[in-house]
């Protein structure tokens, strides 16, 4: 499947609104845009944080197959289902959807770092190395992501599925990241 942009600016959002992947016109406030936006933030922290020294080379390559994933992610959201063709209708054309192995994915580089992690004692406060530091935004960042896909009613349920798991992910991987030195929460330490 290939994309070709043969212009960057076309001046059609300049009042408002975009078009959706089906090519439905609807304002740039609208839950789609608004779920398939914070995806797109969301990749971009990604490759900010990959280029930040301290990153295993393994936790790198995941993120690059992530960012292409969060692609995926945004093509499902952008083009909703069709409504079901009518009598001598053709079906409409088959659209990328995010599927249960991209989710099953996450899952086992979930559980593959986890098992060298040592158990959680406190909270983890959101830094330590400047790499953990990266990945707790972008697990922020996914968490919004999350709860606007959320939003969008007749969304594709892989789509809240994987970013539910690829904010453990990045949880996961900011803690390998910091390795033995993790900031723990301490409760009630100031007061």
């Amino acid at each position: 499947m290939t994309v070709n942009l043969t212009r960057i600016y076309t001046k059609l959002g300049d009042g408002g609104e975009t078009h959706l992947g089906d090519m439905r016109r609807v304002p740039k406030t609208h839950p789609r845009i608004e779920a398939y936006g914070d995806i797109d933030e969301l990749n971009s922290q990604i490759g900010v944080t990959i280029t930040v020294d301290g990153l295993p080379e393994r936790y790198v390559a995941w993120l690059q197959r992530v960012q292409n994933d969060l692609f995926d992610l945004g093509a499902d959201l952008s083009v909703p289902e069709p409504e079901p063709a009518a009598d001598g209708e053709a079906p409409a054309r088959e659209r990328l959807r995010v599927r249960p192995e991209q989710v099953a994915w996450l899952e086992s580089i979930c559980d593959e770092v986890n098992a060298t992690l040592a158990p959680l004692k406190s909270f983890i406060l959101p830094g330590g190395t400047a790499a953990a530091a990266h990945l707790h935004v972008c697990r922020t960042v996914c968490r919004r992501a999350e709860r606007r896909s959320i939003l969008v009613t007749d969304a594709n349920p892989e789509v809240v599925r994987y970013l539910n798991r690829l904010s453990d992910l990045l949880f996961i991987l900011a803690r390998g990241a910091n390795g033995d030195a993790e900031p723990l929460w301490e409760p009630g330490r100031y007061r």
